[in-house]
């Protein structure tokens, strides 16, 4: 039953104590929670890191909130990074260490339901990437685009629907570039008719009509800058004349230039190579390009949210689910724990009314990762975090700078993926990064505040030797739940292998 405000103010004036009118007054005090996330955006392709990149509206959004300079994913490929984006949860506790098709069992815990449940109208649009594809986790409703996706009998996404009734006879995979392929090109129709644009603009238009009593909370899922890196030509224009940074390369990465042949079309989709210097610049100013057609849309969505009303009430997020190496290392495409595939933006925009005590546009250092999102928002919408849920609201932060309890590292790590024995797990402070290769009992150390695209393995080093010991000690504190197949009872750390991508905590439905 629908109250106006100054009913419940009378209410709570003359001292109504009912559940519902007190449930009522605190989701008037709630504000609307809108996540804006990428599919395999590097943190370094945002113009307030590089002025290279043209973001202007992610860069409005970071300079009117706070951006995380150490925001990470700690499974860097869809599907176990969106598990812990659903439920809050490390890669062993939501039971996905590395890539599989999909998402296919329903949590316990599960964002949309949590929000639903808080009192919120869930909407999701675009890029879900669960199982059925259809199924909701608690939102209202679903608008999809799976990039061609199809895991279910008769499915055809949303986006794929509205391409065959405006656009009938053309193609929605007209670019001809595959979907895990790091060539290059440029989108062949009209701009309104790619995925990039659709999804944004499904955002404006439920935003535009949104007239329910209820706060909003709604996730709104780009597809790109995952490849295929297809831009429309005037972003590419945007890029026109500038060089891009180069790939990196360090003291440890040789061999992997050779392990795959130097031409890139015998294999499209080659995780390792040197493909050139030009092939490499080539594919980086699509995705850049691709990037800055996203950063179009997230500008019209926030334009549409204040031209609701709805912008200052809006806790608004902006993340990526991984990154993307573009070459560094000659590595490509994500899985790995170096900063290209497991470092992401991370941006978080707070409501004008909101207690907050660091100023708009500052940079913030402490590490962040997906699970926070779960209770970020929840602890926006007021209500508990349930047990079971890893990580923590970054509100704290906000609210409280100089705490002191924050998290000393986060982990990163991913079942073997691109061929045998290249499974790890990685810790990481932000200032320093340690790698275990459990397969095959390697182990790499980097300084990433003298070296942040690490360039130099510094584990062999004398001078590190102390450092390397406590990163040791703390591999083995946090493997140490996963018994002794994992860590030894004298504290060693195990070589093994395999291991399967779902732990004994992936739900069993799936199983």
């Amino acid at each position: 039953m629908k109250q106006t405000l100054a009913t419940l103010a009378a209410l709570a004036a003359v001292g109504a104590t009912s559940a519902t009118a007190k449930k009522q007054l605190a989701r008037q005090r709630q504000p609307n929670v809108i996540l804006i996330m990428t599919d395999q955006h590097r943190f370094d392709y945002l113009g307030s890191v590089d002025s290279t990149i043209v973001t202007p509206h992610l860069d409005a959004l970071a300079s009117d909130g706070v951006r995380f300079a150490n925001g990470y994913t700690s499974a860097p490929s869809s599907t176990p990074a969106r598990a812990g984006l659903l439920t809050g949860q490390s890669p062993w506790h939501h039971g996905l260490l590395g890539y599989v098709p999909h998402i296919a069992a329903e949590y316990p815990n599960q964002l949309p339901q949590l929000m639903t449940d808080a009192g919120y109208y869930s909407y999701g649009i675009g890029k879900m990437h669960w199982h059925p594809q259809r199924s909701l986790r608690g939102f209202a409703a679903t608008e999809l685009d799976e990039s061609g996706r199809v895991e279910d009998a008769g499915f055809v996404s949303d986006y794929r629907q509205w391409f065959a009734r405006v656009a009938p006879g053309l193609d929605p995979d007209s670019s001809r570039i595959g979907w895990n392929e790091h060539a290059a090109g440029a989108y062949p129709l009209a701009d309104t008719l790619h995925p990039t644009w659709w999804t944004g603009e499904r955002a404006v238009r439920l935003i535009e009509n949104y007239d329910r009593d209820r706060p909003l909370f709604l996730k709104v899922s780009f597809a790109r800058p995952h490849s295929p890196y297809d831009p429309p030509r005037r972003f590419l224009d945007l890029y026109r004349g500038k060089s891009l940074a180069a790939p990196v390369v360090g003291d440890w990465d040789s061999t992997f230039s050779t392990r795959y042949t130097h031409d890139p079309r015998r294999n499209p989709e080659a995780p390792y190579g040197d493909f050139g210097a030009e092939y490499a610049q080539r594919s980086r100013k699509y995705y850049a390009a691709n990037v800055s057609f996203v950063d179009e849309q997230v500008g019209r969505i926030v334009e549409a949210l204040k031209a609701r009303g709805l912008y200052d009430n809006s806790v608004i997020l902006f993340v990526s689910d991984h990154g993307d190496m573009l070459g560094d290392h000659y590595h490509w495409r994500k899985t790995y724990a170096y900063e290209g595939s497991s470092h992401v933006p991370f941006i978080v925009r707070y409501p004008s009314g909101m207690k907050i005590r660091v100023r708009r546009g500052d940079v913030r250092d402490e590490v962040v990762e997906l699970r926070d999102i779960l209770p970020t928002f929840l602890d926006a919408a007021g209500v508990a975090v349930p047990e079971g849920v890893d990580g923590r609201s970054v509100l704290e932060l906000l609210r409280n700078p100089k705490r002191t309890d924050w998290r000393e590292a986060i982990d990163i790590e991913h079942s073997a993926c691109y061929g045998p024995n290249t499974g790890y797990v990685a810790l990481t402070d932000g200032h320093w990064k340690y790698i275990w290769f459990y397969n095959r009992g390697e182990e790499q150390l980097f300084d990433l505040s003298v070296d942040p695209y690490e360039t130099r393995d510094v584990h062999a080093s004398a001078e590190y030797a102390e450092r390397l010991t406590e990163f040791r000690r703390r591999m083995a504190a946090h493997l140490a739940e996963r018994g002794p197949q994992w860590v030894s009872p004298s504290g060693e750390l195990q070589v093994l292998d395999p291991v399967s991508p779902r732990t004994p905590n992936f739900p069993q439905a799936d199983k």
